[in-house]
């Protein structure tokens, strides 16, 4: 009974703690890195992936929904366009950030019986993809193809979709990889080294 109050306990310190760490990236800007195509990475996702891979979907969805009511409040306080102005609409900004954590923790639950480390990759790239797609699909659906090709008849949605994943969706990726997995390898080895000092003991 304890050690499933302290297991509860532990969930809600880590959901709050990363959805805190979420906020911060969010109100610092220091969670969007410049980049060559005029459009930031974001790595504000990323919380919710290590939630999502550390303490399981609920967490991962918990931090989603911080993160997705961030977007919100942000969108609604200070837009800065017309895309920010589509993330008043919670189906944008807070629904795709809730569900793609779940999609994470799937992807790395089946994998992380042959090797966890490998998991954790193939589940933070599945995730930020699975991210991306959610939220851009959102605005289609709830904004119309306008809102992504400029109203231009001559531009299709599929080919600004095209461009924003090879150009913005791959660093990202590239990013939730390679920190999810420093981040989950730290942990791996801290665990490792606590279960060794309780055998000495």
């Amino acid at each position: 009974m304890k050690e499933q109050s302290a297991s509860h306990i532990r969930k809600l310190v880590v959901t709050g703690a990363l959805g805190a760490l979420a906020v911060f990236l969010g109100i610092t800007k220091l969670g969007f890195i410049p980049w060559f195509t005029g459009a930031s990475i974001t790595i504000l996702h990323i919380p919710a992936i290590l939630g999502a891979v550390l303490e399981g979907p609920a967490v991962g969805a918990g931090i989603g929904a911080i993160f997705g009511l961030f977007s919100l409040l942000q969108a609604t306080i200070a837009p800065n366009g017309p895309i920010d102005l589509a993330f008043r609409n919670p189906l944008v900004s807070v629904l795709p950030r809730i569900l793609f954590p779940l999609a994470t923790w799937g992807i790395y639950y089946l994998l992380s019986k042959w090797k966890k480390l490998p998991a954790v990759l193939v589940a933070s790239v599945f995730g930020t993809v699975v991210h991306t797609a959610l939220v851009l699909g959102a605005l289609v659906l709830t904004q119309g193809s306008g809102i992504l090709t400029g109203g231009d008849p001559a531009v299709t949605v599929w080919a600004v979709l095209g461009a924003i994943f090879v150009a913005n969706g791959i660093p990202e990726a590239i990013a939730a990889a390679v920190l999810s997995v420093i981040v989950v390898a730290a942990q791996l080895g801290l665990s490792s080294s606590r279960s060794k000092a309780k055998i000495n003991s």
